[in-house]
């Protein structure tokens, strides 16, 4: 993703790729330019390359957003500092446009924890580390989206403890993090109960918060909070019976 800003709440993408690899190895692209519907900032435009009027003509995600979801639909999601950034805001931007994608029942890979864990670099310095090749058009999505595939498979090739299987890079990738809303505002507790993660409220669940507090979670819902975020908790109280 390229994007106005690093605000997960907030900020728009004003470019995405895609890359799908089936399970023979075939490989197919889904690329796009993104009207974002406000301004990109110069200090955005200064990293990426893209400006307002580059995109000027461009879908605005609502648009684009069904086909996204279908190129997606059965596919687990790799991507490089994916779990801290790119899976979050494709969340708002999918709750924005109002397609329900299901975030739940898919593994996640980040290339990033993998290396990481393996060398601390950056996607440049792993791209030379792995691969022997200097990255050309850096903050490029797509540049950079097949740079980190290629770093993967090459970080498969270096290192004999990781398998190449979906269940092994996953669990590999795996921080300890047990962030529900991908932000880390709600996590699971030790009996695997969604827990609010921040505030006066930490440590409680969210159900219990249902029955003792109601009022902190509609605050919550009226305030400036991730819309996943908010989606997970209006759907824990609509299990409880609440609305």
């Amino acid at each position: 993703m390229e994007t106005t800003g690093i605000d997960v709440a907030t900020d728009r993408i004003v470019e995405f790729a895609l890359l799908k690899i089936g399970l023979n190895g075939e490989e197919s692209w889904l690329t796009s330019r993104v009207n974002p519907g406000v301004p990109i900032p110069p200090q955005a435009t200064a990293i990426h390359g893209i400006s307002d009027a580059d995109v000027a003509n461009e879908p605005r995600f609502k648009e684009i957003a069904p086909k996204l979801a279908a190129f997606m639909d059965d596919s687990d999601i790799a991507g490089y500092n994916s779990m801290r950034f790119d899976v979050p805001l494709l969340a708002e931007e999918f709750m924005r446009a109002e397609v329900n994608f299901d975030f739940k029942n898919r593994k996640y890979i980040d290339v990033q924890v993998i290396f990481h864990k393996k060398e601390q670099r950056t996607l440049v310095a792993a791209y030379q580390f792995y691969c022997k090749k200097q990255l050309e058009n850096a903050h490029s999505s797509k540049a950079d989206t097949k740079a980190t595939y290629e770093v993967l498979k090459a970080q498969l090739d270096t290192y004999n403890d990781l398998s190449n299987d979906i269940d092994n890079l996953a669990s590999f990738t795996e921080t300890g993090n047990r962030s529900v809303d991908f932000v880390g505002r709600i996590v699971l507790n030790e009996k695997g109960e969604p827990t609010i993660n921040f505030g006066k409220n930490k440590g409680k669940t969210i159900r219990e918060l249902h029955i003792s507090d109601r009022n902190y979670l509609d605050w919550i819902l009226k305030s400036d909070f991730p819309l996943y975020t908010k989606k997970i908790i209006t759907d824990i109280i609509k299990e409880n019976g609440g609305k």
